[in-house]
């Protein structure tokens, strides 16, 4: 028997034996994943069947290294509950995919099924989580590990094997479409939850992925997206190399330590150098500083986009396939590797290096051993009742209170009569994101639907559109008005949408296209960038006509990107950002408004009060001093991290175990720790995300205004105090010093511990070059 089909020997050493008995037509197949996966087969009125466009796929590279988006639905794919492949038959037809490709490989090398899952698997029946701007404002990787658990288990179960997921963009730019896909603007947020993603779907053992509800990661995108110029898709990001490593590579850091198997190269440059083709990153940082010897893939026909640099499709593939990328997507470049060789454009120990980075992880995922789905686990998985609470419970705490005057909130029983208003109250698919698979009617729970589900059952319920998402039309408007006048409280839900339409423009990676000044109603996601960051349409003249008519109002942002809501602020009572709150943010937001859950979400962004201040995000450089615009504050609307609670904590007790450390005692494992007392003052049970963050100088380079270095979510009874205890190490305070290497630098550390970026307790260390 072969080496590489012997099951007892490491992934290693089959890899090793399989690569050299491959020729150069079978080690390019090895390196494609050109088709979309929904092309690859046609739902008929016996079953479904194959389609010759695969068949001719797979025998154009003697096998196939990935078939993208098998299970996919949206509009650009145009898969739907009609032409798709219900739950039920999806492990099926991946192993009637997965066979075909077996029987067709000389060698029987199984093919990588790779999913999109930026919040929750794009599938039909898939579970969508909250978009990753309300999955960071939770502040609780250990939920974030939950539940994507649960998403990896539904996309093993249906027979596919990798994820593609986002968490490495850091959100600078809110004018950028994609911001719902970060987990904010901090790199040690982002940071913890991309640990847990990776965690949660991979579990323990990175070098053993055969688990059958754990799937490969592939971390999305490398890097430095979030900081776009004119927050445009795609578009340069000017950074040098410092802003690049402390803000910017840490998410993805953090993904090589908790083992992920792979990760996406981004389409934007960096200092004129295409990530796809920035040796320095793909090669240098990521394998030879990191040891990451996972797969790099392409994003959707990037590799293509280097014709600006490249003469040919064949000599974009080499200087992509030289840089650092193993795996393409969708483009034509890659196709033509063996010409490539041939013309002495790339030599074959490129593509040596590459196959056996993608044979690896098909070891290492058992594909050669056990190449086919359970047919009825599937059913099992998908749409269960864990799935449905899990994702519930991240609607619940990525919700973020902002205002609540006069304790406005939880409505009380004098609220008998209640206005429900506003284009976001009562549509499923302005809750979801981008990347959103259709929907099977009757799933999930809308803002209005989740008000009548958690209201007294004789409260009654009004409900008024009022206004569309950028539609000017003040038609609806009256309707609203009145509805707010006769009741003891309006509820208006308002923001913006990333729901793509069928019928749609799409460019050839799935990004929507969008014309200058279109009248979409979609207003962000993959392509939609704006201009001005104010809510569309007439949204700010609905809320303050009903406020006009002196009836409390609570606002309810339904939001992708962090909106300038200035105008919306002045003008109610009670302020909650939802961000989008997936399928079940509906009840989430029901059970908060009535005070069946208390609201434990923080900003993990801060919200700007004008465009004009960008950019906002808390932790820019220090300045000499404090600088003011002339005209407007230069302060944000609402500080990173901030949140409220139906109840209140106080912070008291802040202290050092230490408050003097020398260099040379962190380097050998202490820590400075820190202690404080976080106490529940008020009369209600509640979450509190106690924050740390330093300030430093004197360490020989321009600092941050704040740097966050650690947090902690506590649930703390009325009265009840806890002790919140945190470590500060070599690597929490090591910095990219004047010559660019990480190490600690003696500095004077200020140490603020509190509730938000702009409220807390503090004290004063030292980390000297000696010890006293």
């Amino acid at each position: 028997m072969e080496k590489y089909k012997d099951s007892s020997l490491s992934a290693e050493e089959r890899t090793a034996d399989l690569l050299p008995r491959m020729t150069l037509q079978e080690k390019v197949g090895q390196l494609n994943q050109r088709m979309y996966g929904w092309d690859a087969y046609r739902r008929n009125e016996t079953g479904y069947e194959l389609t010759d466009e695969f068949k001719r796929e797979v025998a154009f590279g003697g096998g196939m290294g990935a078939l993208y988006g098998l299970f996919r639905s949206d509009p650009w794919s145009g898969v739907n509950y009609a032409n798709g492949i219900p739950t039920v038959d999806n492990a099926q037809v991946a192993n009637e995919v997965q066979r075909y490709v077996i029987e067709h490989s000389r060698l029987g090398i199984p093919v990588l099924l790779s999913e999109e899952c930026p919040h929750g698997h794009q599938a039909l029946d898939g579970t969508l989580l909250p978009v990753n701007l309300g999955a960071g404002s939770t502040w609780n990787p250990s939920l974030l590990e939950s539940a994507y658990a649960q998403v990896a288990a539904e996309i093993r179960a249906r027979g596919a094997h990798i994820g593609l997921v986002s968490a490495l963009d850091i959100l600078h730019e809110p004018r950028w479409g994609r911001s719902e896909e970060c987990y904010g603007e901090d790199p040690y947020l982002a940071a913890g939850m991309t640990e847990a993603v990776v965690r949660g779907m991979q579990g323990a053992n990175a070098a053993d992925l055969k688990a059958p509800d754990k799937v490969a990661v592939v971390l999305k995108h490398l890097c430095a997206q979030g900081e776009a110029q004119g927050g445009l898709n795609s578009g340069p990001t000017a950074i040098g190399e410092r802003e690049l490593r402390e803000i910017h590579l840490p998410g993805m850091l953090a993904g090589v330590r908790a083992g992920a198997a792979g990760c996406m190269a981004a389409y934007n440059e960096i200092d004129g150098i295409p990530c796809h083709a920035n040796t320095r990153l793909l090669t240098g940082i990521l394998r030879d500083e990191w040891g990451f010897d996972g797969i790099v893939m392409a994003d959707g026909t990037a590799i293509d986009r280097l014709l600006a640099l490249a003469d040919s499709y064949e000599a974009a593939a080499a200087l992509a396939l030289s840089s650092g990328v193993d795996l393409s997507l969708w483009d034509q470049a890659f196709t033509t590797l063996q010409q490539a060789v041939e013309q002495g454009l790339i030599q074959e120990e490129y593509i040596d290096r590459a196959v056996a980075r993608v044979l690896l992880l098909k070891f290492r995922l058992g594909l050669f051993d056990q190449p086919y789905a359970d047919t009825a686990r599937a059913a099992a998985v998908v749409k269960s009742d864990a799935a449905q609470a899990i994702n519930l419970q991240v609607a619940r705490e990525s919700v973020v209170l902002l205002r609540n005057d006069g304790g406005l909130l939880p409505l009380n029983n004098s609220a008998r009569r209640i206005a429900v208003i506003g284009p976001n109250a009562d549509n499923l698919y302005n809750q979801l994101g981008d990347y959103t698979s259709v929907q099977r009617k009757g799933t999930g729970t809308t803002v209005l639907q989740g008000i009548r589900m958690a209201a007294p059952a004789d409260t009654e319920i009004m409900y008024a559109r009022g206004c569309g998402i950028r539609d000017e039309s003040t038609e609806g408007l009256e309707e609203a008005v009145e509805a707010a006048r006769n009741a003891d409280v309006a509820v208006v839900v308002v923001g913006g949408s990333s729901a793509r339409q069928f019928g749609g423009d799409f460019d050839n990676n799935g990004e929507a296209i969008i014309s200058e000044g279109a009248a979409s109603e979609m207003d962000c996601g993959e392509g939609v960038d704006v201009a001005d960051l104010k809510l569309g349409g007439i949204q700010e003249r609905l809320v303050q006509e009903i406020q006009a008519t002196g009836t409390p109002v609570v606002v309810i942002v339904i939001q992708g990107r962090p909106h300038e809501l200035t105008a919306i602020d002045e003008h109610c009572g009670a302020l909650l950002c939802a961000w989008y709150p997936g399928t079940e943010g509906g009840q989430a937001i029901g059970e908060i408004l009535f005070g069946k859950v208390n609201p434990s979400g923080k900003l993990s962004v801060s919200l700007p009060r004008a465009v004009g201040q960008l950019p906002v995000y808390y932790n820019q450089k220090k300045p000499s001093r404090i600088r003011h615009y002339a005209d407007l504050s230069s302060l944000p609307l609402y500080p990173f991290g901030y949140g409220l609670s139906y109840t209140a904590f106080s912070y008291t007790g802040l202290r050092a175990q230490s408050a003097s450390m020398a260099v040379s005692e962190l380097r050998q494992g202490q820590a400075f720790e820190i202690s404080v007392e976080v106490e529940n003052t008020g009369e209600t049970a509640g979450a509190e995300t106690a924050q740390l963050y330093i300030q430093a100088s004197g360490s020989g380079i321009t600092r941050r205004r704040l740097e966050l270095k650690a947090f902690e979510k506590v649930w703390l009874a009325p009265g009840e105090t806890k002790t919140v205890t945190f470590l500060l190490d070599e690597e929490k305070l090591s910095i990219w010093n004047r010559n660019m290497e990480f190490s600690l630098e003696p500095c004077r550390l200020n140490v603020m511990v509190g509730t938000n970026s702009a409220a807390a307790e503090e004290l004063e260390l030292e980390l000297a070059v000696t010890a006293d």
